[in-house]
């Protein structure tokens, strides 16, 4: 039996992880009059994204459509979740096993035509696949960093329905975001993709010690007029993050250069994991503000 493209008219969008993109995620699909619902199985996070839609929505929701504000229900119980959504989003950490394992179960527990969305950023559906029994409705949605950075990226499985994609191209724009199809399968997909060599080549700067960590960002905000530049980006992210998907691409494409991964994993090492730990590429004083000039060496 071919798989039905649903039809999202007075249906509701469920999140699955209420961690930092989770909760952005549903703040947007709630901009435009939407019914979103939060599932994570730790109340602490749920407590916090509930808080955090109820204080965004109102003003990101007057900047998209003309529905105005619509509700989030956060829930530990993922079948209430899941309960006739015509959109599943995956948002848990980048860890293949643990996704596996939530596409099992959503395939169980969500309605027969609802469409299973990954926002992995660096691992496409191809390897979920097999945990589904109709892959037809398996795709990649990938958000950046809503409601400020709104690209979507939108990628096949291999399987994926064209009508499925098709659907999202058609409908994500009415929630404030703006989809780009990937229309070959490519780890990183179009902008992580690209975003990764400038890293990759930021790093090998630094590990060959032609310039430091401070003058490159500073160097890159001279020439582009952009705040902030690569390292300050990879200290936001985590440097441990920024290391898994590094050992990802290096994995999928030989002849990648070490230093760069090399580089990272010292910093991990040493406990300088970024922003979340206070230093990383900087210094940074509690509450993430960082100390001018406090590159690390």
């Amino acid at each position: 039996m071919s798989f039905t493209t649903p039809d999202p008219t007075g249906r509701p969008v469920a999140v699955v992880g209420a961690g930092t993109l989770g909760r952005r995620i549903a703040l947007m699909f709630a901009t435009d009059g939407g019914e979103v619902r939060i599932y994570d199985p730790s109340a602490e996070q749920l407590a916090a994204a509930g808080a955090y839609v109820a204080e965004q929505l109102p003003a990101v929701a007057a900047g998209v459509g003309a529905g105005g504000p619509g509700t989030v229900a956060v829930t530990g119980d993922l079948a209430e979740a899941l309960r006739g959504a015509w959109l599943v989003i995956e948002a848990v950490p980048e860890r293949p096993e643990l996704k596996q394992r939530v596409f099992a179960d959503l395939d169980r527990h969500a309605d027969p035509d609802a469409i299973l969305g990954s926002n992995s950023s660096s691992y496409p559906t191809s390897h979920f696949v097999d945990r589904v029994r109709e892959p037809e409705r398996l795709v990649n949605i990938h958000f950046y960093m809503p409601p400020t950075q709104n690209a979507v990226d939108v990628m096949s499985s291999g399987r994926t329905s064209r009508a499925v994609i098709d659907l999202l191209l058609a409908e994500l724009p009415r929630h404030g975001v703006f989809p780009f199809e990937a229309r070959r399968e490519s780890t990183g997909f179009i902008f992580n993709r690209i975003w990764a060599a400038i890293k990759r080549e930021s790093l090998a700067v630094v590990a060959e010690g032609v310039a430091t960590a401070e003058e490159v960002d500073a160097m890159w905000s001279v020439n582009t007029g952009l705040r902030g530049g690569p390292f300050r980006a990879m200290d936001q992210v985590g440097l441990d993050v920024v290391l898994d998907i590094e050992q990802h691409y290096a994995a999928e494409r030989p002849g990648l250069p070490d230093g760069p991964r090399t580089l990272l994993a010292e910093y991990v090492e040493s406990g300088r994991l970024g922003v979340k730990a206070g230093r990383g590429f900087y210094e940074y004083e509690a509450g993430g503000g960082d100390r001018e000039g406090a590159a690390a060496a």
